[in-house]
């Protein structure tokens, strides 16, 4: 019998990383279904063929035999074994009154987490012991597995270097409205081309900006999938942003402008003036600073054969057969209120 699946989702960002996994339940006989959160969804990014359920009710008609989220939270109420198979690598964001990593927030809303690679299951496997009430299997990022499935996809439309412009949403630690003005004059050498993608929750006003400064050395894409011009660049640019982790498991360099957490994979600068000279380094490939990248993408992400999404399918099924003796989850009636509302659900 087939099972059926739930995907979960708040942000346009969860197409990209959830249809390789939909693409590995389809091989292996079974279904899965889309559940939209709030507001922030472009229904338009949705493709004839997914199936989406327009409720709670109809989530809970379904009754999916687990529901991968890409993201924080997830009521309760919806049934399922609740599988977090995160939005991204370990970020850079802190929680500023305690210091504490957002990627590792413990909300007591999973029941399993599929971690991407050691130096995120580390931290995760010491959560496991203390709180008790999630498992937790290193699978690799099923949003990966594209990338290295068509890594050889990428498609230039001329010789010169393509240089990749990404920054962070956050106002705190974005750098794109401040590089506007050294990107528009570097690009005006036709030494390189240059792309520019934003994350959906970028400020308008910034996006336009970078719209409006567009020429033939410079594009700027609005996409819910920057797989493609991943694949294309040869460096990246950008500041504080998850997707730079993205590009370095490509390995490829990244520069960065006023990183808050600079790295040696990283040649992170603070003056604008500086960004020229380190992006011709970046692209000789200088041997020091590739080998660095290859101990950070081995630590951060050594899955590198395309089937991180068989692994999470194969982690969830096993759970399903095997449930793991787990402390309940801690209550927490003021979230699980704040979700009813949020999704104008009440029955009990």
């Amino acid at each position: 019998m087939a099972k059926r699946y739930l995907f979960y989702i708040s942000e346009n960002y969860a197409f990209q990383i959830l249809r390789p996994m939909q693409d590995e339940i389809h091989k292996r006989g079974d279904t899965v279904a889309w559940f939209v959160e709030g507001s922030n969804i472009n229904r338009e990014y949705f493709k004839p063929d997914e199936q989406q359920l327009a409720s709670v009710q109809a989530v809970i008609d379904y009754q999916p035999c687990a529901v991968f989220i890409p993201g924080n939270m997830i009521p309760s109420f919806i049934p399922g074994l609740k599988v977090c198979v995160r939005h991204g690598f370990i970020g850079f964001k802190t929680r500023v009154k305690d210091g504490l990593n957002y990627s590792f927030i413990i909300r007591d809303c999973f029941d399993l987490y599929c971690t991407h690679g050691p130096s995120m299951t580390e931290t995760f496997k010491q959560l496991e012991a203390k709180h008790q009430h999630f498992k937790v299997v290193e699978t690799g990022f099923c949003k990966m597995d594209p990338f290295f499935k068509n890594s050889a996809a990428a498609h230039k439309t001329d010789d010169r270097p393509v240089v990749l412009f990404s920054s962070t949403f956050s106002p705190r630690m974005s750098q794109a409205e401040a590089l506007l003005p050294t990107i528009r004059r570097l690009s005006q050498d036709k030494k390189w081309r240059w792309l520019v993608t934003f994350h959906p929750k970028m400020a308008q006003s910034t996006v336009d900006a970078y719209k409006a400064a567009q020429h033939e050395n410079l594009t700027f894409i609005e996409t819910d999938n920057a797989m493609p011009l991943m694949l294309e660049a040869d460096l990246m640019l950008g500041d504080n942003s998850s997707m730079l982790v993205e590009f370095l498991m490509l390995n490829k360099p990244v520069v960065t402008v006023k990183n808050e957490h600079p790295k040696p994979h990283l040649i992170n600068v603070t003056d604008p003036t500086e960004i020229e000279s380190n992006i011709e380094y970046a692209l000789t490939r200088p041997a020091e600073l590739m080998s660095k990248i290859e101990d950070y993408t081995a630590q951060t992400h050594p899955y590198t054969d395309g089937l991180s999404s068989a692994r999470i399918l194969d982690a969830t099924e096993d759970m399903l057969a095997n449930p793991p003796h787990l402390k309940k989850k801690p209550l927490n009636v003021i979230r699980s209120l704040k979700m009813r509302k949020k999704l104008g659900y009440w029955k009990w």
